[in-house]
């Protein structure tokens, strides 16, 4: 399923309301675990122990890898699970990805594994396409991808900038069209006159 309609210029006008929100310019690595804080979001990992014994052992038994994260309906809020063995961009990505359901307001509840499989609906596909959108622009904004292809960064310096994944750098450098942009722009500005 593809995404509605208009919702990647959504998605940056709300990025740049929550970034705004939290003081962070558009050309720098956002915390994603301030941003659960703003909003009164606690995140705990796998291994705290208050968390159900029957909890952590579905979500650390032999698939340990597969699961990131989850949002959890406590009371009447929600806490943030997040896999603690997984490398720091990846766990910044997920709870980045749990707060967009959150800012995008998205009915939600813990899919848990039965049989090997997960209980899935076309409402729930249409919610994770959103959210991983929304996480990516809060991440790396389409203007910051721009402005590090006119400055010729690599994957590698932008990962390292922004603080996520290699994945991440590339998939939105691809998906925003920044590289082919800042190529577009080179080859229609005029070459710079050379003096005699």
């Amino acid at each position: 399923m593809a995404l509605r309609r208009g919702f990647k210029a959504t998605a940056r006008r709300l990025a740049v309301d929550v970034r705004s929100e939290l003081g962070v310019d558009t050309f720098a690595p956002l915390d994603p675990y301030a941003l659960a804080a703003l909003y009164g979001i606690e995140v705990f990992t796998l291994d705290e122990p208050w968390l159900p014994s029957s909890a952590v052992a579905h979500f650390t038994g032999p698939a340990v890898d597969a699961f990131s994260g989850a949002l959890v309906p406590v009371d009447t809020g929600c806490v943030i699970v997040e896999n603690h063995t997984h490398d720091r961009t990846r766990r910044r990505s997920t709870v980045a990805h749990e707060m967009a359901h959150v800012l995008l307001e998205h009915d939600f509840g813990v899919l848990l594994t039965v049989g090997g499989s997960c209980r899935s609906d076309p409402t729930r596909t249409v919610q994770e396409q959103e959210a991983t959108e929304l996480a990516g622009e809060l991440l790396l904004p389409c203007a910051a991808a721009r402005t590090a292809a006119f400055r010729g960064w690599t994957d590698a310096s932008v990962a390292r900038y922004f603080r996520v994944s290699r994945r991440l750098a590339r998939w939105r450098m691809n998906v925003t069209g920044a590289r082919r942009i800042a190529r577009r722009t080179r080859k229609r500005l005029p070459e710079p006159a050379t003096r005699p």
